[in-house]
């Protein structure tokens, strides 16, 4: 019986670590907290496309690697992951211009390092990470950098300021001083420091920096995204974040997304679709129910996603 569980526990130990050879790479040795990635590498050594995956706000790239299998179904498919931390380190806002700058510098590195120029990227996060995936794939077509997404997906990300901090500064007003999440708090003086202002005051900062803004009638920074297959994954659950956060439809991510993907199809994206999920976010290695989690991206499928666009 003992043979046949250690059996059983090398076979899965095989599954999780087939078709991929992990290395990672600290650009700066004698700094271990930014400008380093995580490359999860094809093990044929055949590499079709690449993808770079960004984790959310104070989290690393070995994290994000024991929460998805993304990276291990993309390498059997051929494609190089990135998961890159960026020279401003795990509190990165994601659409700044200092952590765009240095994607965009990590993007066209890799690209020289591997010589996979002309080979389909894509790019994708969760939350901030999906914040700053949305942003440098406008950036790259309104500028035309030398490395262009193929498809864009984004899992529960932010995307308005605007309506995030609004939505923030009630909160607050809802709550018992006692009550108040710090993150609610943290966020709030974080986007008044990156937009220099509130939106009363600084409204086009609003407008310039963030990926979506539904009260820009001008659609100035989603209109590069007409062409771009556009894939935002969300999971919904209303009852859970009353129940466990308080918080209701304004304080959640998807009204940005719905209201981006409406936009962009009637602008003539037939590519951008959003997806909903029940009852998939949870996170690992304990379980926790948390709808704003890795797990609502099914891997097979975004990956399959992924290769289907042209």
């Amino acid at each position: 019986m003992r043979t046949y569980l250690l059996l059983l526990l090398l076979c899965a130990c095989s599954y999780t670590t087939f078709s991929q050879k992990i290395e990672t790479v600290y650009r700066n040795t004698k700094d271990s907290t930014a400008d380093m990635y995580i490359a999860v590498k094809p093990e044929s050594g055949t590499i079709d496309a690449c993808m770079f995956l960004l984790d959310g706000f104070g989290n690393s790239p070995s994290g994000l690697l024991m929460q998805t299998d993304l990276p291990q179904y993309a390498a059997k498919k051929n494609i190089l992951t990135i998961v890159p931390l960026l020279k401003t380190g795990r509190l990165y806002f994601g659409s700044d211009s200092a952590s765009q700058a240095s994607l965009k510098e990590m993007v066209e590195m890799i690209y020289s390092k591997y010589a996979i120029q002309g080979k389909p990227f894509y790019i994708g996060g969760l939350s901030i990470g999906g914040t700053c995936a949305v942003k440098y794939a406008e950036l790259a077509i309104q500028k035309n950098y030398p490395v262009k997404p193929a498809a864009l997906f984004a899992v529960d990300p932010p995307l308005d300021w605007e309506r995030f901090y609004t939505s923030a500064k009630r909160i607050v007003r809802l709550s018992k001083t006692d009550q108040i999440n710090p993150e609610v708090t943290y966020m709030i003086d974080r986007i008044e420091k990156e937009m220099h202002g509130t939106p009363e005051t600084a409204l086009e900062n609003y407008y310039n920096n963030s990926p979506y803004s539904f009260s820009d009638t001008t659609q100035r920074a989603i209109k590069p995204l007409v062409k771009l297959p556009v894939m935002l994954i969300a999971e919904p659950d209303i009852q859970w974040w009353l129940a466990n956060r308080g918080y209701d439809y304004s304080y959640m991510n998807v009204a940005d997304h719905a209201a981006m993907i409406n936009e962009l199809k009637r602008l003539g994206n037939d590519k951008a679709i959003l997806v909903t999920t029940t009852n998939k976010g949870y996170r690992k290695f304990d379980n926790t129910r948390h709808p704003h989690s890795w797990s609502i991206a099914d891997p097979e499928k975004t990956i399959g996603w992924l290769l289907e666009q042209k």
